[in-house]
Parts: structure tokens; C-alpha cells; sequence
């Protein structure tokens, strides 16, 4: 199979001609139509993430069809569409057994425990609890959107945040996660204020549910003037970056008794970011981490899709080839372009 290749961290990404997967006895290989180009990807590349056996294909956001499957799978067939959560539940720890897979103490994860899908083919463990039947009016390029920046979100938003019509929600960070957050949030019915120091940005995100927007370049207190904007503050923010700045504003900006949730990654000099404390304390707030999503939850996200109350297609921004995205994953701290990139053609 042709898949984008690294042998070091913060190395050459190269696409070579790699042996094809074989599933494991509880997984199968999905043949990929699509993957995202994610920043959690660059994080893998860079070295922030310690789970990554060198040398590594990244890609953790894809849809596709199954083209084999192990013994013991008993949902699923060859020629079945499907994606995956980037979380996969090994089914049987505490946390799963719960309803918590996204948690797993045992979690497979394509892309970073695993070789991922910027290739031609992924194999995947634990498919039985994991695998997402997709309908068959969506197309791979919107389902493999999903995948992590999304589903994150509509678990951040709905779940984590539970936000409600006529809340206020603050999202910092109008890249994938940031406008995933805002379509969802608006969608629920709630007042969203997009924040970012790029106006072509703020400008998209006004299209797709945002009420106003700060420019965090030329506004000097962001967390003043969302509580001037909210009429004292939000409901609940969300830091859809992952930055020292963006996860102080977002605990800052909130109302008593409000939610913070922490979507974007926080690595390197971020990792352990200073919040307002005394705030949280005073103002009884609430901090919350949202980690992928269970495979079951997929269902209420795939009928608001179907129904037309969220509409991921609209994030979709540049289509590109294999060879295109492991340039593009290199430069992913430059943070070009807007919406979500997928490779689509192998």
C-alpha cells in the first residue's frame, strides 16, 4: 500500500510502498476513502505524544470500507462503510464497562498507538465496539471529518458542556475544533461568541452560527469583552487551541457557576497552563476535558447531520492527495487556510 511515512520525529514525511495490514483476530482493515489532516497529527509528528512507536504513518481521522476482518468480529462484514472514533474502547476495563471508551484504560488509537490511515489501508482492533455504520447518503470526505475534531466537540458541547438554548458559549481557536464547536453550539440554540486573530476566520465562523466575534489581536482583555458581550460572562467556553493564552481567557471569560471545556491539545511549554483558580473557587466553576467520543454517541450526531441541524460539510475546506498532506502535516503550526483539510486520493 502508498502510505506517508516518518522514521523520526520532526523528520522528513515521506509516501512509500508499505506492506498491506492484516486484521487482528477482533479487528479489521478498512480500505480508506478519506482522512483529515488534523493537528493532533502534528502533535504525533512533532513528538508530544509518547504513545507513537517510531518508524510511524499517522492519521486518525477516516472513513471507509472494510475489505477484511478477523475471526472473531460478528458486527460487521467486508464491503461495509464505516469510520471510528480515534478513541477505540478495548470493551472490557472499568472505564468501558462504564460507558466511558473514550477513556479506556486499554484505548487503541489509529495514528498513535497504531499505524493510522494516511495510507491506502488502516487495520483497527476492537471493532466490534467501535466501528460506526455509516448511512449511506454520507459521503466518506464529511464522515472522515468527524473522526476526532468533531466528534470531540459535539461531545465537548453537548455532553460535557450540555449547553442549552439561550446560553452563551465562548470558543477560542476558530481552526477544525473551534468551528466544529460553533456550528454544534448553535445548533443547540445557544449565543456563540467565535474568537481568533485571523478575520477571514471570524468572518467564516459568522457563517455558520457565530453571533459576534473578538479578533484576539486587536482586543487587549478577550475575557472582558465576552462578559461585556454575554452580559456577564458565558455559560460555558470552549479552548478550541490549546494555548496558555486561549485556556486563561476561556476560564476568565466565564459566568458564575459556568463550564470551561479544554478540547484543544495542551503540549510542550502549555501543558501545564495556568487557570484562575481563585475564580474557580469564588465563582464555583466548572473544568471539563473533552477526549474523543463513544462509538454509541455517534447516532445522535449522524441524525442531527441527517436532519440538517449540523452541517460538517460546510468546515470542509481544502481537498488534497497523499503526497500533498504530508507537506501540509509539516506546516501544520502555520495554521493556513480555513476549515478542515482531507486527503481524499491515494
Amino acid at each position: 500500500m502508498r502510505a506517508a511515512y516518518f522514521e523520526e520525529f520532526q523528520g522528513p514525511i515521506d509516501v512509500h510502498n508499505l506492506p498491506d495490514p492484516e486484521p487482528g483476530e477482533d479487528g479489521v482493515v478498512i480500505e480508506v476513502g478519506a482522512t483529515g489532516l488534523c493537528r493532533s497529527d502534528w502533535h504525533g509528528w512533532m513528538g508530544h505524544d509518547s504513545d507513537i512507536q517510531l518508524p510511524h504513518v499517522p492519521g486518525h481521522e477516516f472513513a471507509g470500507s472494510i475489505v477484511a476482518t478477523g475471526k472473531n468480529v460478528k458486527r460487521f462484514r467486508v464491503g461495509d462503510r464505516v469510520t471510528v472514533p480515534f478513541v477505540s474502547g478495548c470493551g472490557h476495563c472499568p472505564e468501558c464497562r462504564s460507558g466511558n471508551q473514550q477513556v479506556c484504560d486499554r484505548q487503541f488509537q489509529p495514528g498513535f498507538t497504531a499505524w493510522g490511515s494516511f495510507a491506502e489501508y488502516v487495520a483497527i482492533d476492537y471493532a466490534d465496539g467501535n466501528l460506526v455504520t455509516l448511512p449511506e447518503e454520507l459521503d466518506y470526505v464529511t464522515a472522515a471529518s468527524l473522526g476526532c475534531r468533531f466528534a470531540t466537540s459535539f461531545r465537548g458541547v453537548i455532553d460535557q458542556g450540555q449547553v442549552r438554548a439561550g446560553q452563551w458559549v465562548a470558543v477560542h481557536g476558530c481552526g477544525g475544533v473551534g468551528l466544529s464547536a460553533i456550528m454544534i453550539a448553535a445548533a443547540a440554540g445557544a449565543n456563540v461568541i467565535a474568537v481568533d486573530i485571523d478575520d477571514e476566520k471570524l468572518a467564516f465562523a459568522k457563517t455558520i452560527g457565530a453571533n459576534a466575534t473578538i479578533n484576539a489581536k486587536s482586543v487587549k482583555d478577550v475575557a472582558g469583552a465576552i462578559r461585556d458581550l454575554s452580559g456577564g460572562g458565558a455559560h460555558v467556553s470552549v479552548d478550541g487551541l490549546g494555548s496558555a493564552v486561549t485556556c486563561f481567557n476561556s476560564v476568565s471569560c466565564l459566568r458564575k457557576r459556568g463550564k470551561h471545556i479544554q478540547i484543544g491539545l495542551m503540549t510542550g511549554d502549555h501543558a501545564h497552563a495556568k487557570i484562575p483558580m481563585d475564580k474557580v473557587v469564588a465563582h464555583e466553576l466548572e473544568v471539563l476535558g473533552s477526549h474523543g467520543m463513544q462509538a454509541f454517541r455517534y447516532d445522535a450526531m449522524l441524525e442531527m447531520i441527517a436532519t440538517g441541524k449540523i452541517m460538517p460539510q460546510k468546515l470542509i475546506g481544502d481537498h488534497i492527495t497523499l503526497a500533498e498532506g504530508a507537506t501540509a502535516l509539516m506546516n501544520m503550526d502555520s495554521f493556513v487556510g480555513t476549515g478542515v483539510t482531507v486527503i481524499d486520493r491515494f
